[in-house]
């Protein structure tokens, strides 16, 4: 999958410019993107400044953190309870 040509910072720009009055269309064309994407980061970003945006990305990482955690402490669950049974 292709990744974007703006960071995100950039796009809540993008959509605070949006949001202040100019029309979407105008804006789109502006920065060489469609009302398709601009529509869609709107449902992503919309209403956040960059400290959210830093915040999300910092609570992102925790919770992919999180998620390895348990996935290796499950893995080690289902071998001891393997291993209690087989000696039983």
């Amino acid at each position: 999958m292709k990744g974007s040509r703006f960071t995100e910072t950039q796009i809540v720009a993008i959509l605070k410019e949006a949001e202040s009055g100019m029309l979407v269309k105008d804006v789109c064309r502006e920065h060489g993107i469609s009302d398709a994407t601009s529509y869609n980061r709107k449902a992503k970003y919309g209403g956040m400044n960059a400290s959210d945006l830093k915040r999300m990305k910092e609570m992102e990482t925790e919770l992919s953190h999180l998620k390895r955690i348990y996935a290796d402490m499950a893995l080690e669950n289902r071998t001891l309870k393997y291993l209690v049974e087989k000696k039983l």
